[in-house]
């Protein structure tokens, strides 16, 4: 078994079609660090909640990034469109000639083992940093990171997986969706435009739990 913390069910739901062990809910509501990556933001979530929990966990963090304004909104996607507001940022957006953009999503996964079985081992000159998904040129990541120690001595590793999908900013278009997904295009529509099946099947939480998954299914515990 593995803890999704989370309040949405509807995630819990979405992941357990992609892991083979049955995943729980867990309500823990984290204090989100102020960062400038979604998996510096990730990692974080995933230390404080197994401390929490004292169990294996994942949680996920997710947000648009525009090419042009230098990755934000990122991190901050939920302060933005609270305080801004999603057309605010569609124009803020079309001003540019590049608008690019892409919707991604980290899963970050916590155990305290300090993974001994996993392919590449911990970093360990790396204490106290968040490496960010983005770091290794745009590649999608597995890599390992933690901070400090949990309180006993032991090191707690985090492992991320980041799931990407492209896209353009347009104008506001259809009904559908929430957030950002009226003014997120992608193959011809946007987000907003999609049933849930066709959103789903291009989900950048869905790549990102896919990769998790692939991972978590190789690991010996």
């Amino acid at each position: 078994m593995v803890t999704f913390v989370t309040t949405n069910p509807g995630k819990v739901h979405e992941a357990q079609e992609y892991l083979d062990t049955p995943v729980e809910q867990l309500d823990f509501d984290y204090l989100e660090p102020q960062a400038d990556s979604l998996a510096a933001v990730a990692a974080h979530g995933a230390r404080e909640a197994y401390r929490h929990a004292d169990e294996p966990v994942f949680v996920d963090d997710s947000g648009l990034t525009v090419d042009a304004l230098g990755g934000f909104p990122g991190p901050y996607s939920a302060y933005v469109e609270d305080r801004v507001g999603v057309e605010r940022v569609s124009r803020l957006a079309r001003e540019e000639t590049d608008r690019s953009a892409a919707f991604r999503c980290v899963v970050a996964y916590c155990d305290g083992t300090g993974f001994a079985a996993t392919p590449e081992p911990v970093d360990r000159e790396r204490r106290g940093q968040d490496q960010a998904a983005d770091e290794r040129a745009g590649a999608t990541t597995d890599e390992q990171v933690h901070e400090g120690n949990d309180g006993s001595g032991a090191a707690l590793s985090v492992k991320l997986f980041e799931g990407v999908v492209p896209g353009t900013v347009v104008e506001p278009r259809g009904e559908g969706g929430f957030g950002y997904d009226p003014i997120f295009e992608h193959a011809g529509q946007t987000f907003a435009e999609m049933d849930t099946e066709e959103k789903n099947a291009v989900s950048h939480r869905g790549r990102a739990l896919a990769k998790f998954a692939e991972w978590y299914a190789s690991v010996d515990r």
